[in-house]
Formats: C-alpha cells, sequence, structure tokens
C-alpha cells in the first residue's frame, strides 16, 4: 500500500510541477472562472466544446498542489471526450473524493485514481474538486460564468 501511496503521489507532484494544459485557450466557447476561497485557489477553465464533445481544455490560475495537479490531470483525461462520457467521469471523480467507504477506484480512472488519496484530507477535497465543478459547469447547457467551493 505504501508504494501505491507513493506512486500517486508523484503523479500529483508531477502534476503540479509540469501541468498539461495549462494557460489561456483563445478560440473557447465556454470561459468559467473558479474559486475555492477556503485554500485561496483561483482557476479559470477554458473549453472549446464543438458538436457535444470537449474539442480542446486549457487552464490558468494560482492554487495549492492538489487543485492545480487535479486541473491538469482532468484536462488531460477529457480532451475529445464527448459531453456525456465526461459527466460520466466526473461523477467517478467525485464519489472518489466524497466516498465515506474506502474501496480501490476503478480500473479505468488510470492517473485520476491519484486523486483518491485526497479523500484522507477532508479539508483538501475541495482543492481537488474545484477544477471538476468547473468543468460541469462549463458543459451544461447553460453555462455558468463562475464556480465556487464555498
Amino acid at each position: 500500500m505504501d508504494d501505491l501511496q507513493d506512486l500517486y503521489r508523484e503523479v500529483i507532484l508531477d502534476h503540479n510541477r509540469r501541468p498539461r494544459n495549462f494557460g489561456e485557450l483563445k478560440d473557447a466557447n465556454r470561459v468559467i472562472e473558479g474559486v475555492n476561497p477556503l485554500c485561496g485557489d483561483k482557476m479559470t477553465l477554458y473549453v472549446k466544446l464543438v458538436d457535444g464533445r470537449v474539442q480542446d481544455i486549457s487552464f490558468k490560475g494560482t492554487g495549492c498542489a492538489i487543485s492545480v495537479a487535479s486541473s491538469s490531470l482532468m484536462t488531460e483525461r477529457v480532451k475529445g471526450a464527448t459531453v456525456p462520457a465526461t459527466l460520466e467521469l466526473f461523477d467517478k471523480v467525485h464519489e472518489l473524493l466524497t466516498s465515506a467507504h474506502r474501496h480501490e477506484p476503478p480500473e479505468d480512472l488510470d492517473k485520476l485514481a491519484a486523486l483518491g488519496g485526497v479523500r484522507e484530507y477532508p479539508t483538501r477535497v475541495k482543492c481537488a474538486s474545484l477544477a471538476w465543478h468547473a468543468l460541469k459547469a462549463a458543459i451544461a447547457d447553460d453555462p455558468a460564468d463562475n464556480v465556487t467551493t464555498e
């Protein structure tokens, strides 16, 4: 179990040090501001939604390592995904982060399973979920302009 925790920790650190899809997406047609006032995380999510698919996605902002890593992992995973597949993934990640029962994450989460360790630190769950809530708001039929984890 310690080896698995070390691997998860390394994934989080890697995505924090070198976030994927970081920066403004000039041709985004959905832009969502996200704030986690408890930790001070602030992010902007840029989504280019075309024909029910996340054609492109990026983010920028400042936050703790968990927030940045979660945003990076999320953008890497949902790029090219359909809206229904993205919403299904949101539900799986939300369950992973908030479930009171500790269980093995679904295998199809791959590197996203690293976020499961956050469950052990309840004050950090909002850090990991900020980008995901922004994504859910961005792909909604009537997208919001901002989300908060208050």
